[in-house]
């Protein structure tokens, strides 16, 4: 039993605030989990009975949010799991520099910290923002992902020409 404490305080830090503790069995497909410490998108549950004195088990199947890869845990349903507080922000891009992206938020704060995830991403965003020059198109807008200190753009879409 103290081995399976020390594994669930393994997970937590000093930026605590950054997850909070669930029921397994109240983990639902959709909802996030933390899998082997990485933020993951529930794809697939199922709980199963383990013999007449068994608890009950929750299978758990989550994909990675940043990286799409595929992690599994089993958890016992009346224990918790930490949920990372994911957040999500649209985020106008100004230009693309070096594999750098100069955003602007809603009150006009730029910040050039956040990288392009891949070279088709980059390429996707110079014909996105070729595009909104020539006035065919509205601004561009990054859809940046952030949980447990991380952050990345996942998703560039046009939005409303300003």
């Amino acid at each position: 039993m103290a081995d399976h404490f020390d594994d669930d305080c393994a997970q937590a830090d000093a930026g605590a605030s950054q997850s909070y503790p669930q029921q397994c069995s109240a983990l639902r497909k959709g909802g996030h989990v933390l899998i082997k410490g990485k933020p993951c998108k529930i794809v697939e549950t199922s709980t199963s009975k383990t013999g007449k004195h068994g608890h009950a088990k929750v299978h758990l199947v989550g994909l990675d949010i940043f990286t799409g890869k595929k992690y599994e845990d089993i958890c016992p349903s009346t224990h918790n799991m930490e949920v990372p507080n994911v957040t999500r922000k649209e985020l106008e891009v100004i230009s693309l520099e070096d594999e750098f992206l100069s955003l602007m938020d809603d009150e006009g704060n730029i910040r050039e910290d956040l990288k392009v995830a891949d070279e088709e991403m980059s390429k996707k965003c110079k014909t996105m923002l070729e595009a909104a020059d020539s006035g065919s198109e509205g601004s561009v807008m990054a859809t940046v992902w952030k949980a447990m200190g991380e952050e990345k753009i996942l998703e560039l879409k046009h939005g409303k020409k300003n």
